[in-house]
């Protein structure tokens, strides 16, 4: 590992570390922190990073890629099948309005040739998947009804990707020998026949789609059974590379497959533990791109041409703003609705980047030309932050009520189950099956590839998973269900979920299984609402039938045991600030037990 590479991570860790917190507190958004403190080492001001940016912002692209494939975790293909209008109705409307609009403004107002004019719309058609589903998920707005149609047209544009690849080179000039999409792609399939390019594509998909639905779930069954948490990441991040691989090897986008992939996998027992493992590096490398993009303004020309580059942002801004809001009217959105949808969508995106360089490459457009259009497009993405505040706290309160009254549903498990049980042992199993034929739905997370397998052929909805991990649990729905049972036999590993339960999820109930009296304090003291000893109970009844097999009448036996367990529970309570001084704690117990003595005395002979 060379200096300079470390150098250059400390200064990227540097940048976010510091101005994120800061942009959050002033409650500008993680985004738009990222971008500032790209700006901020970038070469035009305090020249941290130079050229190298360039190839740190490809390999942070990986992070859009992991976030398709979450979203696609969150999309059952029934949902998804449901979401095929705006999609393709929508979706194909803006990217098909906003170019020819975009195409006639430059060559009608601004003199563009045809060709270069077309390239542009293309190019500022799309908006920022990076930038609008870090906005919405942070602001809660992804299951709305404009943050459901932002995703449809931002799934839209990345399919829309391709087909654009391909018509680029035909706007070339004539006499000009174009540049294959396949190379701008980073594809190798150049130099193939059409027909074995279009076969080539068709099986990638294909093996993308069986291996996802059929072949991961052995793999995973087998992988859970080594109970490596390590392999697991491991395994999670090698599946979204070879897809990424794959669909770059045939000239297609690693973002649309990766989406189709967790689309597929949306109803494995996994998924839960996917998004887990996989949200970190999410995280990491979208702040990265951020960064990087930042980075890359071009500060310079900014002040050389201030007026048109100003001129060019908000006219973009605006006239994507009209276009979607119009669309979105004729789609039925509510007004609140259309606002947000309008705002969040009205920059231009990351793949501008690519299809500006490739116009570039085949002579459409000039040099000068992209640098302007790169400039526009990074200042929408960095202003768009900036407009959701203003959105969020001007304009939404006033329309509050010309909003979608609640969220649109995701299908069975987004109605939420009220109950979670983490651990399904054989204490589990019988808590879950009683709260079943009583009606109540339950959530099962385990551990243990096993249980999971089992727990899944009665046909509960269950996840393999470390139920300590808080992503676990919030993907789960541990924030909208009413009562989580802590059932693992594993000392420790119930405290740690206690703790991480009562500090995330404050307000969800927790039911855990103590193994002895010292173990019932650690899950007290860790903020379990209640408390049961494993053996308590069944011991409790042992001794009800020995007093009635040693001749105590059965209901006067029912009520020393009744009396014992209240006496003894109101016990484990009192007792339990005392718990650690050994010579105290054996004094107060003695006298409890003389004291549950004498209400048992007082139980068999009342007075008179």
């Amino acid at each position: 590992m060379t200096s300079s590479f470390v150098q250059q991570a400390l200064i990227y860790l540097a940048a976010a570390v510091i101005s994120v917190p800061l942009a959050r507190r002033l409650g500008l958004g993680s985004a738009l922190g990222y971008l500032v403190a790209g700006v901020a080492i970038g070469p035009f001001v305090l020249g941290l990073v130079g050229e190298e940016g360039q190839d740190v912002l490809h390999f942070a692209e990986f992070g859009v890629v992991l976030m398709l494939f979450l979203i696609g975790l969150e999309m059952q293909p029934k949902l998804l099948w449901k979401m095929r209008v705006p999609i393709v109705g929508l979706g194909g409307l803006q990217v098909a309005v906003t170019t020819l609009v975009i195409a006639s403004i430059c060559a009608l107002a601004f003199g563009f040739e045809v060709r270069a004019a077309v390239a542009i719309g293309l190019t500022l058609a799309l908006s920022s998947t990076a930038i609008v589903i870090q906005t919405l998920d942070e602001k809660g707005w992804l299951k709305i009804a404009a943050g459901r149609r932002a995703v449809s047209v931002l799934l839209f544009q990345d399919i829309a990707v391709i087909p654009i690849l391909a018509v680029m080179p035909l706007l070339a000039p004539a006499g000009i020998e174009a540049v294959t999409a396949d190379a701008a792609h980073g594809a190798i399939a150049g130099d193939r026949p059409a027909w074995v390019q279009a076969l080539a594509v068709v099986a990638v998909v294909g093996v993308i789609g069986f291996g996802s639905r059929y072949l991961s779930r052995p793999v995973f069954d087998y992988i859970a059974r080594t109970r490596s948490h390590e392999l697991f990441i491991a395994a999670s991040l090698l599946l979204v590379f070879a897809i990424t691989w794959a669909m770059n090897l045939v000239g297609l986008s690693a973002a649309l497959g990766t989406f189709l992939a967790g689309v597929v996998l949306a109803d494995s027992r996994y998924r839960h533990e996917l998004e887990a493992n996989i949200e970190p590096f999410k995280g990491l490398l979208l702040g990265l791109f951020f960064i990087a993009v930042g980075a890359g303004i071009d500060l310079q020309l900014v002040v050389e041409k201030p007026v048109f580059i100003l001129v060019g942002l908000v006219g973009l801004m605006v006239l994507k703003f009209l276009v979607l809001n119009i669309l979105a009217r004729v789609f039925g959105l509510a007004l609140g609705d259309r606002l947000l949808f309008s705002v969040v969508l009205a920059q231009g995106g990351e793949f501008a980047f690519l299809l500006a360089s490739f116009a570039l490459q085949n002579q459409v457009l000039d040099a000068e030309t992209v640098q302007l259009l790169i400039v526009i497009v990074v200042l929408s993405m960095a202003a768009t932050p900036l407009l959701v505040i203003v959105f969020e706290k001007g304009v939404q309160p006033a329309l509050a009520r010309r909003f979608t009254s609640a969220p649109e549903p995701d299908g069975p498990e987004d109605h939420g189950h009220p109950v979670i049980i983490a651990g399904y042992g054989r204490f589990g199993q019988v808590v879950d099956r009683l709260l079943r034929v009583s009606g109540f739905e339950t959530t099962l997370l385990d551990h243990d590839a096993g249980q999971i397998e089992m727990a899944g052929r009665f046909g509960g909805q269950v996840f393999y998973g470390d139920a300590s991990r808080v992503e676990l649990l919030q993907a789960a729905g541990a924030a909208r269900a009413r009562l989580l049972i802590v059932a693992f036999s594993h000392r420790e590993k119930a405290v740690r979920t206690v703790q991480v339960v009562r500090k995330a999820f404050p307000e969800l109930r927790v039911l855990a299984r103590a193994i002895d009296r010292a173990h019932a304090y650690d899950l007290i003291g860790a903020g379990a609402d209640f408390i049961v000893r494993e053996t308590f109970g069944s011991a409790l009844s042992t001794g009800e039938a020995a007093l009635r097999m040693l001749g105590v009448p059965e209901t006067r036996a029912r009520r020393a045991a009744d009396a014992f367990d209240e006496h003894d529970t109101e016990g484990l309570h009192a007792l339990y600030e005392h718990w650690g001084d050994d010579q105290h704690y054996g004094c107060l117990l003695r006298e409890n037990l003389e004291q549950l003595k004498q209400a048992l005395h007082e139980e068999e002979d009342p007075p008179r």
